[in-house]
């Protein structure tokens, strides 16, 4: 099918760089890569994945009280003490996989 209509976007320059990179390396030119998106949603009659905050929010130490902060560590110290533990390389994986990082 001939390809006849123009879109045109405004995005972040960093976000534009980052994805033209990506797309690059594997092989996609970034007007396919749209082409791909639209197509899905045409496809799934919607956005084709999730679009919703996460469930739980990681906590800032810096936004703790001293009360708060010590019932945290409390917490930790109970599972601790039960053996409810995992490697560290684990217990990291599963931050980046949660908050997409």
């Amino acid at each position: 099918m001939a390809k006849t209509t123009n879109l045109y976007v405004r995005l972040e320059p960093g976000l534009k760089e980052e994805a033209e990179s990506i797309l690059e390396q594997l092989g996609i030119p970034v007007s396919n890569a749209v082409n791909i998106f639209l197509k899905q949603v045409v496809m799934q009659r919607g956005i084709p994945f999730d679009v919703k905050l996460p469930a739980k929010k990681p906590l800032g130490v810096t936004g703790l009280t001293e009360s708060e902060l010590n019932t945290e560590l409390e917490k930790g110290f109970v599972d601790l003490v039960r053996g409810n533990t995992k490697p560290a390389a684990s217990a990291f994986s599963d931050i980046r996989r949660d908050y997409g990082i």
